[in-house]
């Protein structure tokens, strides 16, 4: 029995080593992983940071930003164009005519007759035909960045003075001539006289029905004859116009027969 306990006594010591020795393991450890914390951390650091460089190297110093974008609405708007077309001939039977009209093809005529004081004034509107083939001759002409002079070496003053202009904004120019060579404002200038021969006529037209009635006849032998010869800019605009004289019991039969057959002429 003595000896037995005199044997655990030596081994106490041996186990105190071992728990002392356990101990400080544990302490030891601990400061270990407090390390790993900390050395772990520059990593995640040294990404933040790269990806901080990119973000600034994307916004360097020296590289000018992209412009916003400019929005259709916020665009400057051209100013509109109007355009003029004017005819002189003192010893015709229509010795003036004035045409003025907008790019929408709205505006007016002016026009005066032998042996009259007085002009007539008329609303116009041309037709989407009439005014793309007038747009894409004053187009050609390039004619307010033009200086060009239109009037040919050989004069004909006989056939009339023409004077065709166009103003946008603040520019404007007036152009003169009797004859011409350049075939676009040739095209221009007959095109505007068959836009006066047209609302001549429907005016003439409008003042037989209202007032001389036994004219209507003429005239519309008059239409059937400028048809013919292309006199007109555009004859199917005046189908309504016809339409109403077919049945307007003011004017003769002659005339509103006559208006039936050139309907179906137009109608075809």
């Amino acid at each position: 029995m003595a000896k037995r306990t005199f044997q655990t006594l030596q081994l106490l010591p041996a186990a105190l080593v071992i728990l002392s020795a356990a101990i400080f393991t544990c302490v030891e450890a601990q400061p270990l992983k407090l390390t790993a914390s900390v050395v772990s951390s520059p990593v995640d650091f040294g990404q933040q940071s790269s990806e901080a460089t990119n973000k600034k190297q994307n916004n360097r110093p020296g590289q000018l930003p992209h412009p916003p974008e400019i929005s259709e609405d916020s665009k400057p708007v051209a100013a509109a164009a109007t355009y003029s077309y004017e005819f002189s001939q003192p010893e015709f039977y229509v010795r003036h005519i004035v045409i003025e009209h907008d790019a929408d093809g709205r505006g007016k005529i002016t026009f005066k007759r032998l042996n009259e004081e007085t002009s007539v004034e008329e609303p116009i509107e041309l037709s989407p035909a009439v005014l793309a083939r007038l747009t894409e001759l004053w187009k050609a002409l390039r004619f307010l960045e033009s200086q060009e002079d239109y009037q040919a070496e050989k004069q004909f003053p006989h056939l009339g003075t023409m004077r065709i202009g166009m103003t946008q904004g603040a520019r404007k120019r007036t152009a003169e001539f009797n004859w011409s060579n350049n075939a676009s404002a040739t095209a221009l200038v007959t095109e505007y006289r068959r836009v006066a021969d047209q609302a001549i006529f429907v005016f003439d037209i409008s003042v037989a029905r209202e007032n001389q009635p036994l004219n209507a006849p003429k005239l519309m032998e008059y239409m059937e004859t400028a048809m013919k010869r292309n006199w007109l800019s555009d004859p199917q605009q005046l189908i309504p116009l016809l339409k109403e004289i077919s049945t307007d019991d003011h004017v003769p039969l002659i005339a509103r027969n006559h208006a039936l057959r050139l309907l179906k002429k137009l109608e075809k």
